[in-house]
């Protein structure tokens, strides 16, 4: 894991699990959020569109297997439903402003029941820039929902209603592959949502992301 990031998660971590430091924890993980967005935003700026749909790691397992823009949808479909449908209880992003249709993708779905060949038939639909700036404005109004929290908030659980909501809204594949993450998040306070689908998730794509770029800049020198 990338050093700085690595530390910035682990001070962010051990701020908000305290009362008299849980505001500046929150302005730590913004920090972070927005370190990794640069990542994100280089990358964009780059790298060819078509790159993007490349599986340089076809067939390995890790997060690095997938696609450059499956990794951006995947990340910010999931904070997407997580910050609305779980947290705010509002609208998703992906369903304002016409962006299901500025990005073209197929579906609303995190993208998990998505393999292989189907990771990059399904990335090749997308709109490369229109999915960066989808997920540019998900980030906004992730961040906006974060500064709200209060420390009280990081124990609030969720029910089977809010697990209804989001198999409700079609958010979520039912594909074995990916309806776990219902129960996965549901089953964690506010608390352990903010440690991973806002931060360590962002983390851990981010950097396979960087491994993809990495291999193609090695091919694209042979």
């Amino acid at each position: 894991m990338n050093k700085d990031w690595s530390e910035k998660n682990k001070k962010m971590q051990t701020l908000i699990g305290k009362e008299a430091t849980f505001s500046e924890g929150i302005d730590v993980l913004i920090d972070l959020r927005n370190d990794l967005f640069e990542k994100i935003t280089s990358i964009v700026n780059e790298y060819p569109e078509e790159a993007f749909s490349l599986m340089p790691f076809a067939g390995a397992e890790g997060y690095h297997s997938k696609t450059l823009v499956y990794s951006m949808w995947h990340i910010f479909r999931i904070e997407d439903i997580v910050a609305h449908e779980l947290i705010a209880k509002d609208k998703q992003v992906l369903f304002t402003k016409n962006w299901l249709k500025k990005t073209k993708s197929p579906v609303i779905t995190t993208g998990n029941e998505f393999h292989d060949e189907g990771i990059a038939e399904f990335s090749k639909k997308l709109d490369v820039k229109a999915v960066y700036e989808y997920c540019r404005a998900v980030m906004e109004s992730s961040n906006e929902i974060l500064r709200n929290l209060t420390y009280k908030d990081m124990k609030r659980k969720f029910t089977e209603d809010d697990k209804k909501r989001i198999l409700d809204s079609g958010s979520v594949s039912t594909d074995e592959s990916a309806i776990w993450l219902i129960d996965y998040w549901c089953g964690k306070d506010l608390r352990g949502l903010v440690k991973m689908p806002f931060s360590r998730h962002w983390i851990m794509h981010i950097e396979a992301m960087c491994r993809i770029t990495s291999k193609l800049d090695q091919k694209g020198k042979k």
